[in-house]
């Protein structure tokens, strides 16, 4: 069970899949974990080609989780990722992010786009995502935050997926949705092959695309019939998509 130590915050990670092939970093959503790709199927499907790296982001699984928002800054986030490369010692990764995910992966284009091959960004922008709904929310009130949580989404979320956020810190998810800047990020100059894609129900879905429209190495694609939180479950679409974009 690795961990690796980032400004003494531990950050725990799972690799598992084919050790001799290309490796592919899998960064999960806010709130979730990394066995999240298990309990979807992706590790199962990708596992046999890819060398897959796992984490778990900080405040959630099984890395540390401080309850100081400055923790959860997006050089944090991606420190976090370089570290695990590093401890693994991968030069270069494709990288695979949904929505909080997909930022960091943003995030990382433009901090160490050197230690990128390809990125596949699903449900997310570099825009500003001020989390407005979780100012006055400090997670010790579940209902008050599965509350924030749905009007930040825009979506109802079903009781089995409420039960399962209510199983984290929330004091410490509280603290790491605090209002963040966006990314900034030159698209037009970020000259790295991108698969971008959302749910047809995803609010976020017309900046996704616009995103899409301004990166030079880019493709976008719609999962019809889905919103933000399903889309992710999609994995019979996603994964024919990621591995022909991957080839």
């Amino acid at each position: 069970m690795p961990f690796v130590t980032n400004c003494s915050i531990k950050i725990h990670y799972q690799v598992s899949g084919n050790p001799a092939g290309p490796p592919l970093l899998l960064h999960h959503g806010f709130t979730q974990n990394l066995y999240s790709w298990h309990m979807r199927g992706y590790v199962k499907a990708l596992g046999s080609r890819f060398r897959l790296i796992l984490l778990d982001a900080r405040g959630h699984g099984q890395s540390d989780k401080p309850h100081d928002a400055e923790a959860y800054g997006m050089g944090n986030r991606v420190n976090d990722i370089l570290a695990i490369l590093d401890d693994l010692k991968i030069e270069q990764t494709h990288f695979f992010g949904y929505s909080m995910g997909g930022r960091v992966g943003f995030a990382l284009a433009q901090q160490a786009p050197e230690r990128l091959q390809k990125l596949v960004i699903g449900g997310a922008h570099p825009g500003n995502k001020d989390l407005f709904a979780f100012q006055g929310v400090d997670g010790t009130d579940a209902t008050a935050f599965i509350t924030a949580f749905e009007a930040i989404i825009g979506e109802a979320l079903s009781p089995l997926a409420q039960e399962f956020i209510k199983a984290n810190d929330l004091v410490a998810l509280a603290a790491s949705a605090q209002s963040r800047p966006s990314v900034a990020l030159d698209l037009s100059q970020l000259d790295l092959p991108m698969l971008l894609f959302a749910g047809e129900g995803d609010r976020r879905l017309a900046k996704i695309q616009a995103c899409a429209q301004q990166l030079p190495k880019a493709q976008f694609e719609l999962l019809e019939g889905v919103n933000h939180v399903e889309a992710i479950a999609k994995s019979s679409a996603i994964i024919p998509l990621l591995q022909v974009f991957l080839a």
